[in-house]
């Protein structure tokens, strides 16, 4: 039996799965700051403890609770050709405005920008990933 045969070690996936949410907490909280640079009524009022606990929340629920809806909602995803993707993301930051008072979302129309960013970034973090 060669090394190459031995499996990695079950603390090796465990790192990796670590690293992976560091990469997403650290992104999702710079596609925040990118948002409220760039959509007007978007705003995240704070320092840089506010974005990473609203990155974190956020890779928290697309981690969690978005596969969910994502499986719940699959016949209007494909019903739409993957544009109520949209809708769901825009929910799970919502859901970050509604869980926090930092976060401050106050159109509609900022809501569709924001999530269009913070969409593009999460696309290239987990093609990286």
């Amino acid at each position: 039996m060669s090394a190459l045969d031995i499996p990695p070690l079950p603390c090796y996936h465990i790192q990796v799965r670590m690293t992976v949410l560091l990469l997403r907490i650290i992104a999702n909280s710079l596609a925040l700051y990118l948002a409220t640079l760039l959509v007007p009524n978007f705003f995240v009022s704070g320092g840089w403890k506010e974005y990473l606990l609203a990155g974190l929340v956020l890779a928290l629920l697309n981690m969690l609770v978005k596969p969910i809806i994502r499986f719940v909602s699959l016949p209007l995803i494909t019903l739409t050709l993957g544009l109520f993707s949209i809708a769901i993301n825009a929910l799970m930051i919502w859901l970050v405005d509604y869980s926090f008072d930092f976060v401050s979302i106050e159109t509609f129309s900022a809501l569709f920008f924001a999530t269009i960013i913070v969409s593009a970034v999460n696309m290239v973090t987990a093609h990286t990933t």
